[in-house]
């Protein structure tokens, strides 16, 4: 039949379209269900990402809103050992590791403008911090004196968003205060209490009380002006820590490892005295990638299952379209586009599904303040990647049905 094989050859993509979307209607219940497990799966990866993510942005908010990203210190003090004993006489000398003193950064003023130009780093602020003792009147707390530049700390750990009360600001003889160490000293707003560090000692006036969202520090904490602390701590121009801010949280062991390559002092990440939630952060994300791809093999074997029943129930119909001169190709790409169409309804139910269960968990699930645990959001890109993964799942569970119906012979196939 060279006119019947001519005249279909020019029918072109718009013939397999029509005969897969044809096949799927006739087969309505089943494609509903299918259409319904690929979205529900799409749902759930999308809605799990979600979740994991946010939960991850907050637990790095709360952890890294009260500490720099990275941070310099002076290296540990060492105590050398001692002389080699000489051949054949015994040494009962013992090594000791030393006390760590309270030391301030060699020469950091010469680093500090060179650290401010390096890429990757946003923000650069040194300080000085130690011990101290708080008094009012006969109460005291112990308090970890912190020595700032003001705006150049802010934009390290945001401080000013921590303020609960009073003014953010630090003039000379001035102090922020976390509130629990406010509490327990009994002070308020525009009060003063001394500190005292054992060689010195000063009277500061309470201008604001500081929320870390952390018990300890809240009950710790007192900023002052950088001479302040300088002064109170008998480090005058001199500094026990740089902090830096990175532009990419998760760059910063690598930016660490690179300047403590380059730099005389201690250089720490974040990640490295965090190590425990690091490593929980990882297994968040290996279990998140574990669920994608059990889902998506759900769903690989939910539409190819379909399929092959399709197959089976239309093996008379594809053996009249064989005879008519529809080639293998074309039979091929018919059920290549049945899987596509499942999966991309699918995918766009799913994500529709996906941010109705992230409303629903943002209005209802609330925490002991009767706010909302945590700020999650479905992402654009997040909604594509799954919607490429669920049609790319559409496709590839199509393959071996649809390689099936290509290969039936039309003779047999009308037989039966």
């Amino acid at each position: 039949m060279p006119g019947t094989t001519s005249r279909s050859a020019h029918l072109g993509l718009g013939f397999e379209r029509q005969v897969a979307w044809r096949f799927l209607l006739e087969g309505r219940f089943q494609t509903l269900l299918i259409v319904v497990g690929v979205a529900a799966g799409v749902a759930v990866v999308a809605y799990i990402s979600a979740l994991v993510g946010g939960l991850q942005r907050n637990t790095l908010e709360k952890t890294l809103g009260a500490q720099a990203h990275v941070v310099i210190t002076p290296p540990d003090e060492k105590v050398l050992p001692a002389w080699p004993a000489a051949s054949g006489t015994q040494s009962l000398s013992d090594t000791q590791a030393r006390a760590q003193r309270l030391r301030s950064l060699g020469n950091w003023l010469s680093y500090e403008g060179w650290l401010s130009e390096q890429p990757g780093i946003t923000a650069v602020s040194p300080l000085v911090s130690g011990p101290a003792l708080a008094q009012r009147g006969e109460a005291s707390r112990s308090a970890a004196l912190m020595g700032v530049e003001l705006a150049r700390y802010d934009a390290i750990v945001g401080l000013r968003q921590r303020l609960v009360a009073g003014e953010f600001r630090l003039l000379p003889g001035e102090a922020l205060v976390g509130q629990l160490l406010a509490a327990d000293l009994g002070l308020r707003v525009g009060d003063r209490m001394v500190l005292n560090t054992g060689s010195r000692s000063d009277t500061v006036r309470l201008v604001g009380l500081l929320d870390y969202g952390i018990r300890d520090l809240n009950r710790r904490m007192v900023v002052l002006p950088l001479r302040s602390a300088q002064s109170l701590l008998d480090l005058p121009g001199g500094v026990t820590q740089i902090d830096l801010r990175v532009a990419d949280v998760w760059s910063a062991s690598e930016l660490a490892a690179g300047l403590a390559r380059q730099l005389p002092y201690k250089v720490e990440s974040w990640q490295e005295t965090n190590a425990q939630l690091v490593s929980a952060l990882n297994a968040q994300s290996i279990s998140t990638t574990l669920i994608r791809a059990v889902v998506m093999v759900v769903v690989v074997l939910g539409i190819a299952s379909v399929l092959v029943v399709s197959v089976v129930q239309k093996r008379r119909e594809i053996g009249i379209l064989r005879a008519m001169g529809v080639t293998q190709g074309q039979i091929m790409r018919v059920f290549l586009l049945q899987g596509a169409l499942v999966g991309g309804v699918g995918a766009v139910l799913g994500n529709l599904l996906a941010v109705a269960l992230i409303w629903a968990f943002t209005s209802f699930v609330r925490g002991a303040d009767g706010q909302p645990l945590f700020s999650i959001s479905l992402p654009a890109s997040t909604a594509l990647q799954v919607s490429l993964m669920a049609l790319a799942a559409g496709v590839l569970a199509a393959w071996a049905p649809a390689r099936r119906a290509a290969r039936m012979d039309p003779a047999q196939a009308i037989r039966l």
